[in-house]
């Protein structure tokens, strides 16, 4: 009898340790880290810090990562990285400064360099050669200033340009958002003319209020104007992004609800779409492309939704993806800000809520584009939540297409 009962304590100690090993064992497995901006606090002025989560390779879940990190700054507004994953950079508007952080395998953040821009910055970005860092800056006037990068470090500006509409010049044109060509060609901005539209405010020009500046990068990082351009762009649009051929650019127009698409012509001239502009939901302000280029992914801030489209590879034009859910929309957590497409596999989508204080995770069908939600989303952040970035685990395979 004793050595039954030895025997069954045996067994079942045994089986603890098997339990506990397959629990450990399903633990999170990290494909990626998704590296969010926001405030560390929730009063006006407090200082920004960059939050790491892991992903979970089989859902998309995200959990707490490495220990957050502050921002170098206030109000961090955008983030930018290499290439190479080795580098990020984050805008702060509260202090107009732009810090420079490595980033290791492991997902750490390091502080490096920094610049002090010089206007209030409002985005950046980096082009795919991993040389130059593109800020833009200003809130009564638009400026793109270009700065060398050397290992990572932000050099001394090799170029900086006004962003003026022709014949109205003295027009206070916003600055909202950036792309750089995967090729590193080219350099389109997207900005609205305030003095045309300014609801709730007085307007004094009959300017078309919306516009695209387009730049080729020329010897040296010089920026030099497309032919044509500023292309016009709506009412206000508010983001932009190019597909990774090239061959496409898409901004977002906030206050008219619509996606509009342009191909890319001799190297950085812009043409539109001839069947667009494309309906979005309500005050679109963020806008990803799947690094296959295959989908789009916009957020919307009044909807606080995504809308997914399909790309034609052929001619560029965008096309509504149904949600087989059977519900209208793709809801997010409260008034989402900014969008991404994880760079590993290509199988998720983030969101940065920033009324919510979270990220929303959607699972993307590589097939048909359709979104499903990620295990318990939405994932709590700090305060306010701005932009977000997502970087491979260590040096794995990602999801590219060759421009």
């Amino acid at each position: 009898m004793k050595f039954s009962k030895l025997s069954q304590l045996f067994l079942v100690s045994t089986v603890g340790l098997l339990v506990a090993t397959l629990l450990t064992s399903c633990d999170i497995v990290t494909i990626d880290y998704v590296l969010v901006a926001d405030s560390a606090g929730t009063g006006t002025g407090s200082a920004g810090q960059i939050q790491t989560f892991d992903a979970d390779q089989a859902t998309g879940a995200l959990r707490p990562g490495a220990t957050a990190v502050p921002s170098g700054g206030v109000n961090p507004v955008s983030m930018a990285i290499t290439s190479d994953y080795a580098n990020l950079y984050v805008a702060n508007a509260g202090n107009s400064s732009v810090v420079h952080f490595a980033l290791s395998g492991s997902g750490i953040l390091t502080q490096k360099d920094s610049i002090t821009a010089t206007a209030t910055p409002v985005a950046i970005a980096v082009n795919s050669s991993d040389t130059y860092l593109y800020v833009i800056s200003g809130t009564t006037s638009a400026t793109i200033t270009a700065y060398p990068l050397s290992s990572g470090a932000i050099g001394s500006i090799v170029a900086q340009t006004n962003l003026v509409v022709p014949g109205y010049g003295s027009d206070i044109i916003i600055p909202t958002g950036l792309t750089v060509l995967a090729n590193s060609n080219a350099v389109f901005v997207t900005a609205y003319d305030q003095s045309a539209y300014n609801p709730g405010g007085t307007t004094t020009s009959n300017a078309n209020p919306g516009w695209i500046f387009g730049f080729t990068v020329a010897s040296g990082g010089a920026l030099t104007p497309s032919s044509g351009s500023p292309y016009k762009a709506g009412v206000k649009p508010s983001a932009i992004a190019s597909d990774p051929t090239s061959r496409f650019v898409y901004a977002t127009d906030f206050a008219s609800n619509q996606l509009i698409g342009y191909t890319v012509q001799s190297g950085s001239v812009l043409d539109f779409l001839i069947n667009g502009p494309f309906r979005t939901g309500n005050e679109p302000i963020a806008i990803t492309i799947d690094p296959r280029g295959k989908f789009i992914y916009l957020a919307n801030a009044l909807d606080s939704s995504v809308t997914p489209y399909t790309i034609d590879l052929a001619t560029g034009t965008p096309s509504s993806i149904v949600n087989v859910t059977g519900s209208q929309t793709d809801s997010t957590d409260t008034q989402p800000v900014a969008i991404v497409v994880d760079a590993s596999v290509g199988r998720f989508v983030y969101t940065a809520n920033h009324l919510g204080n979270s990220v929303s995770g959607f699972e993307l069908d590589a097939n048909t584009g359709a979104l499903a939600v990620t295990t318990s989303t939405p994932y709590p952040t700090s305060a306010s939540p701005t932009a977000l970035v997502s970087v491979p685990h260590n040096n794995h395979a990602v999801q590219s297409v060759a421009p």
